[in-house]
């Protein structure tokens, strides 16, 4: 069973979370949570879509995509985001190592060939799939899955953050898919915590709504 891991290097690790919490791509409520699309109430909200409108951060996740590839056994051939959110950062890292691209939409197209995947990969190509977020890790995982059906190897998932719910490590684990992601939920709260902006009581309090989801 391959092993997921959480995140990459500690110094981008931290240095990404302090970004996203300083664009607020990643707000975090001790009170007044936020509702999901799923309808869990939380007290995080992440959206790693700003990203794309800072140079300086987009430039910086790239490079830790970059560090996190370099300590692969196998190296990818092509780079795919999933759709949409994951589709410019994948861009971006492609150019950057000279790769090819590919992205997986959430579901087929509704006319002409009925792509799932848009883009070419070729016999024996070893692909790299790229996400914005891992949240339950479902919609990554399928997008992995649409490749590998297609018969081609996937290396795994890259996210940028994850919430490092349980539900994700079963999911992907299950799924005999390795993750890794730049930064994450421990890293954000130890932030705040070092900053002031939550004492250790609600520190405590935020993990424990982590752990019960």
């Amino acid at each position: 069973m391959k092993q997921s891991k959480r995140s990459g290097h500690m110094g981008l690790t931290n240095e990404l979370a302090r970004d996203l919490l300083e664009i607020k791509a990643v707000q975090i409520k001790t009170n007044d949570y936020f509702t999901w699309t799923s309808g869990i109430k939380s007290p995080i909200y992440c959206d790693n879509r700003l990203t794309m409108s800072y140079p300086s951060i987009r430039k910086k996740i790239t490079e830790a995509f970059v560090q996190l590839i370099a300590g692969l056994k196998e190296k990818p051939d092509v780079i795919a985001g999933c759709a949409t959110a994951g589709i410019p950062h994948a861009a971006w890292l492609a150019e950057r190592l000279d790769l090819p691209m590919v992205y997986v939409r959430s579901k087929p197209k509704g006319h002409g060939k009925e792509n799932l995947i848009e883009g070419a990969i070729f016999k024996g190509d070893k692909v790299l799939v790229i996400e914005d977020l891992i949240s339950t890790g479902g919609s990554s995982i399928d997008a992995a899955q649409a490749i590998e059906k297609e018969g081609f190897k996937v290396l795994g998932v890259m996210a940028i953050f994850t919430y490092g719910l349980a539900k994700s490590e079963d999911l992907f684990s299950n799924a005999n898919i390795d993750f890794q992601t730049i930064t994450n939920y421990e890293a954000v709260l130890q932030l705040l915590l070092d900053d002031g902006t939550i004492n250790q009581t609600e520190k405590q309090t935020l993990q424990a709504w982590r752990d019960s989801i």
